[in-house]
């Protein structure tokens, strides 16, 4: 099996001398994929045409009825500037050279939406509910899909790392699009009457920080960490080492071992039990560790001769979940750092010694199934070049067997992981997925993300940094940006409590309604208690539309839905709550008054359960005899809300301080 590292350089050599054949051999220019065949441009804003062709070579570009000549450059890109068109339909797009011609078939002009975030927008439309019902009646030649396929990168890619293309909706590109897109698409196909582009570029499980390009890091002070990806990309050992001793550090800090006693160390006094078997612990039958979420160590030696311990060397460990930090003789290795993929690690010169090695590993798991998982048979260790029986039958030696474990004494938060990773890492899906998009002009992006950052402070500025680095490289700084509240999901509430998912969404609703051109669309009564993954698309979708219209397309409409602006203190110790974004007044649904609604004091755990009386576009909560400061609404993961504007839309969680009677 190659390295990681030594698959990259092969690929890079691969790749180069691809590229080099075609510079040579192209018989025509040819279309960056969002200028192919079916391609949406958007109108009303300045048209930046790209491509490939010879080195050197004229380029005549027609967009419409303009022509544009212009040079390929050195690298073999071209591109061809053209000043908005406010025309909509079909559009001639064609590039002719002395080598060729292409002709992109069948573009038109009309808007572009991209969609992304994590898994929520990612859910095709086989997936959500009605598919089949949907899927039959999806066909519509004047809505076509971009679906960009996941991919990492260490830098901003300038192309896709797989095809990438448009394809009019049908039953057949439907299916395995983002659901939510899709359906806000579709919606918004019915309002505008223009041809409508929608492109969905979501990974499943991500944070926001991937997404998020080097400016938008620089701009909340991770700078450094983007300078290591870059890094991790020129000089993996280099990277590697920097980080596992971030790692290192973190873990003496957060624990107080010194150094040289930690449990990676090769003579620790961690005391070990045998692993019944490679998999997740929870599956060992170990009662305490049915349902363990938290680190465990694991330790496995191995005796190595002299020619085995001086050559070079790939450690492959199967799956780590959720992840893994391996080190070898108390000498760091690296730490897996692509979710839920087989890892596999360099082992640097001087790692290894002739006779005992120490091979110790730390696995971190958050949710669901954990540990050291495999499977077995692809665990070893590589040592040289296949087939040097010197070093072993084939060089290979199994490490399937013979591990130990110990539970950590301490599982401290906020472990540190690499910044080049993919759904925890740093700019890493930008790079992949969103960079390749160039400056093409978009009308809106819709995002729905949030559940992975949940408890992590700085959302709010993350986004804020996030659009507004997307907006450069899209060229709009006026863009708008749509986010999907946080839907329902966890244990239903019995009673008042602390609670992460209630409080992204008012963060979230923070982090929209302070952009001039933000929207929101709520979906916390979409949701599903039992399932993150609630399938009820269509309502987002149709939500999205109506934020877009009000932001995009400058109608009349709410852009956030009705939202808590201000609690004002009552005479009889409750509270009066004023509310802004509202279509029409409030209305309960199911009763004669809105539940969850709390009062609070100062103190955590204050909070109680009070009843709301509407009057109009307010809503009075009648003292309790108890002190309030506060006042919190729909505060859980998945609460029971009745409270709705005519539109109708619910209203979402918040939490306000009571400000005194004027």
């Amino acid at each position: 099996m190659f390295s990681r590292n030594h698959v990259k350089r092969l690929s890079a050599l691969f790749l180069g001398g691809m590229a080099l054949i075609a510079l040579t051999a192209w018989a025509a220019p040819q279309f960056d994929p969002m200028f192919s065949d079916h391609a949406v441009i958007q109108r009303d804003h300045p048209v930046i045409v790209t491509g490939r062709g010879a080195p050197q070579e004229m380029i005549a570009v027609t967009f419409g009825v303009e022509t544009r000549e212009v040079r390929v450059g050195t690298d073999g890109r071209f591109e061809a500037r053209f000043a908005a068109t406010n025309s909509t339909g079909r559009i001639r797009l064609e590039a002719r050279a002395a080598s060729g011609s292409v002709v992109a078939q069948d573009v038109a002009v009309g808007d572009v939406f991209l969609c992304s975030g994590q898994s929520n927008m990612e859910l095709e439309v086989r997936s959500a509910q009605d598919a089949m019902t949907q899927l039959r009646t999806s066909a519509d030649d004047q809505l076509r899909l971009m679906l960009v396929p996941r991919a990492v990168a260490d830098d901003p890619l300038r192309d896709f790392q797989q095809a990438v293309f448009w394809r009019p909706a049908s039953p057949d590109s439907v299916a395995d699009f983002s659901a939510a897109c899709f359906y806000m698409a579709r919606a918004l196909r019915k309002t505008a009457k223009v041809p409508i582009g929608a492109i969905a570029s979501s990974w499943g499980g991500s944070r926001i920080n991937p997404w998020m390009g080097a400016r938008a890091q620089a701009a909340i002070g991770q700078g450094a960490q983007s300078a290591l990806v870059s890094l991790h990309g020129r000089d993996p050992v280099a990277a590697e080492r920097a980080a596992s001793a971030e790692w290192e550090k973190w873990w003496r800090k957060a624990t107080g071992d010194t150094a040289g006693k930690e449990p990676w160390q090769a003579d620790s006094s961690v005391v070990w039990s045998d692993v019944p078997r490679i998999g997740p612990w929870e599956e060992w039958g170990v009662s305490a560790l049915a349902d363990f979420n938290g680190m465990i160590w694991y330790r496995r030696e191995i005796d190595l001769t002299v020619a085995q311990a001086n050559a070079s060397g790939t450690l492959s460990l199967g799956l780590l979940d959720d992840v893994g930090r391996v080190w070898i003789n108390g000498k760091p290795v690296g730490m897996s750092a692509r979710s839920w993929q087989p890892s596999s690690f360099d082992v640097p010169p001087g790692v290894l010694q002739p006779g005992r090695n120490v091979i110790i590993v730390n696995v971190l798991d958050n949710y669901a199934n954990g540990g050291l998982s495999g499977p077995a048979e692809v665990m070893k260790l590589s040592l040289g070049p296949a087939g040097d029986m010197s070093l072993g039958p084939a060089g290979d030696m199994s490490l399937g067997d013979g591990w130990h474990y110990a539970v950590a004494k301490q599982s401290p938060p906020g472990a540190p992981r690499v910044p080049w990773g993919d759904t925890t890492g740093t700019g890493t899906l930008y790079n992949g997925m969103i960079a390749p998009l160039g400056a093409i002009g978009l009308k809106g992006v819709a995002w729905y993300q949030g559940e992975s950052d949940v408890d992590l402070p700085g959302y709010a500025d993350r986004m804020k940094a996030m659009m507004a680095d997307w907006r450069r490289q899209f060229g709009a700084p006026d863009l708008a940006f749509v986010a999907v509240q946080l839907a329902g999901y966890g244990d239903p509430a019995t009673k008042p409590a602390e609670n992460g998912w209630a409080a992204m969404r008012h963060v979230q609703y923070q982090a929209m309604a302070r952009d001039d051109h933000g929207g929101l669309a709520t979906a916390i009564d979409l949701g599903d208690p039992f399932d993150i993954h609630p399938g009820e698309k269509q309502e987002v979708g149709r939500r999205l539309a109506r934020a877009m219209r009000a932001v995009a397309y400058g109608e009349a409409l709410s852009r956030t839905g009705p939202q808590a602006s201000r609690a004002i203190a009552t005479a009889d110790g409750g509270a009066a709550i004023d509310f802004t974004g509202l279509t029409g007044g409030l209305h309960a649904r199911s009763a004669a008054q809105a539940i969850g609604f709390e009062l609070c004091g100062e103190a955590v755990g204050s909070c109680r359960f009070v009843g709301g009386r509407i009057e109009g576009g307010r809503v009075i909560l009648t003292g309790d005899g108890q002190p309030a400061v506060r006042v919190r609404y729909a505060w859980a993961g998945a609460p029971v809300v009745n409270l709705y504007d005519e539109a109708p839309l619910p209203v979402g969680s918040f939490e306000l301080p009571i400000v005194p009677m004027r």
